[in-house]
């Protein structure tokens, strides 16, 4: 049987093999893993101005350095952004410089974001360039990786959500991200579409 391409179908192929999953599709349905409509360098943006922070107060920081950019979410528009406005839309000097860090490294070609270029990189290249930039770490690559580029196969073992969902809907004590890490090999290569149901059984 060739992969599964769709999460749909991918859940599909996991309730076919794993007892434990097939009740959560019934009890949950099939996964609703909506396209983005933002720009990869937008989602990463976002995706620093909302990190450690409320979601209301992220969205009205996240707002004010939209209007200060006039919708034009790109590198180049937001290296040329004064200190001040950064200041002016809310963001501290922490995030500022990951964020003119993140602008930097997609100019200069360490993080690729083009489609072409992120066709041909495996989750952990992509993982990796991400990761040398100032703030965002293995976490925000993998959410980035899942959500944004909608990879099938990222099994993000550090989020406690993902670890918390693991033990509930296994019946198990909550693994430490060590034990998560081989928990989903029997997973592959669909683990995104698995841990999108452990975030599911924490809400059950």
């Amino acid at each position: 049987m060739p992969p599964a391409t769709s999460h749909k179908a991918a859940a599909q192929e996991l309730a076919r093999r794993d007892p434990v999953l097939a009740e959560l599709v019934r009890v949950v349905g099939l996964p609703k893993i909506r396209p983005s409509h933002q720009t990869h360098f937008g989602a990463l943006v976002r995706s620093v101005v909302y990190q450690q922070l409320a979601g209301a107060a992220a969205a009205a920081i996240h707002g004010r350095l939209v209007l200060a950019l006039d919708g034009d979410i790109s590198p180049a528009a937001f290296l040329a952004l004064s200190a001040e406005t950064l200041r002016a839309a809310g963001l501290s000097a922490n995030k500022s410089a990951s964020l003119r860090d993140l602008a930097a490294k997609v100019l200069d070609g360490t993080v690729v974001l083009n489609p072409r270029g992120l066709a041909r990189e495996s989750d952990e290249e992509v993982i990796a360039r991400l990761s040398t930039v100032r703030g965002v770490g293995r976490w925000t690559a993998q959410m980035f990786l899942l959500f944004q580029l909608r990879r099938l196969d990222v099994w993000p073992a550090g989020d406690l959500g993902v670890r918390r969902g693991y033990g509930l809907a296994w019946g198990v004590p909550m693994p430490s991200e060590r034990e998560l890490g081989p928990l989903g090999e029997p997973l592959r290569p669909y683990r995104s579409v698995a841990a999108w149901y452990c975030w599911r059984a924490c809400e059950l």
